[in-house]
């Protein structure tokens, strides 16, 4: 169920179907001032492993520079869909385009619940991983030390991974990903395991780095709040389909725990809690 149409169509057009959806509310989204995300678009995505049907048809548009969010309960597809559009895993049927440019495997970006840093590289290091082919270019070193400092650890450069706290290392795994300036970065409940103060601050600092870099942001979480703090848009997969599609129109910088926020996160959660029911 759709329950907002985005302002990227024509005024004439948005009345249109607003006039045939009489549910929908017409919302304006804020973006980055300029976006070098690229447009996402699947049609009809299957994925099973063995009898398992994970994906079910999924169809879905995302705008460039748009950040979305996906919730859904355990094993409903979320990450395997992150996968998919990542190009991690292969698809059974369907298609995913990224618009008419052509994509460059460093394009694409995904970071991990884990922060998966070499232990015997040091932090400088372990974000020029990020660079691929161009780890050996001249400009390497300049440009991963760029990619630390917008995450805050330009003075941890010559520290081993061993060393840093849990925070840390996910800045570092940011910066890693960031490095190869991607045009799509997708967050795989990359802040699952931090404290609550932590996890905050590395909210805040992932709606910095997507608004000053413009790339298209999606994010997979088992946080409803976490979800409506960050997104323009929460989607809810449930059964291998999506069934919920939530526009979040609240302005940036948030407040959290704001009625707006709360209102969207308490009916994100029926929706969530309503799936449970049905199992």
């Amino acid at each position: 169920m759709q329950t907002a149409l985005r302002t990227s169509l024509p005024e004439t057009e948005l009345a249109s179907r607003a006039n045939f959806a009489p549910h929908a509310r017409v919302v304006r989204e804020e973006r980055p001032a300029q976006t070098s995300g690229l447009p996402l678009s699947i049609r009809g995505l299957r994925k099973s492993f063995g009898d398992n049907e994970v994906l079910r048809g999924i169809d879905l548009h995302i705008p460039a520079g748009q950040f979305v969010a996906i919730v859904g309960k355990s094993g409903c597809g979320k990450s395997t869909l992150l996968r998919l559009i990542a190009g991690l895993d292969k698809i059974d049927a369907g298609s995913i385009s990224f618009g008419d440019a052509a994509v460059k495997p460093e394009d694409i970006r995904v970071m991990f619940q884990e922060p998966r840093l070499l232990p015997w590289a040091r932090v400088l290091s372990n974000v020029e991983v990020g660079l691929g082919r161009d780890r050996a270019s001249k400009d390497a070193h300049a440009r991963a030390e760029k990619a630390l400092t917008e995450v805050g650890l330009a003075d941890k450069r010559d520290q081993w991974p061993s060393v840093l706290s849990g925070g840390q290392k996910q800045r570092v795994a940011l910066g890693r990903a960031l490095v190869s300036r991607p045009r799509v970065l997708a967050f795989d409940e990359p802040l699952g395991a931090l404290d609550a103060l932590t996890r905050i601050s590395m909210q805040r600092l992932l709606e910095r780095v997507w608004r000053d870099q413009g790339f298209t942001a999606i994010l997979v979480t088992h946080d409803v709040s976490e979800a409506v703090a960050l997104a323009d848009r929460v989607l809810v997969i449930d059964e291998g389909r999506i069934a919920h599609d939530v526009t979040v129109n609240a302005a940036r910088p948030r407040e959290r725990g704001s009625a707006e926020l709360a209102g969207l996160e308490g009916s994100i959660l029926s929706h969530l809690l309503s799936a449970d029911d049905r199992t």
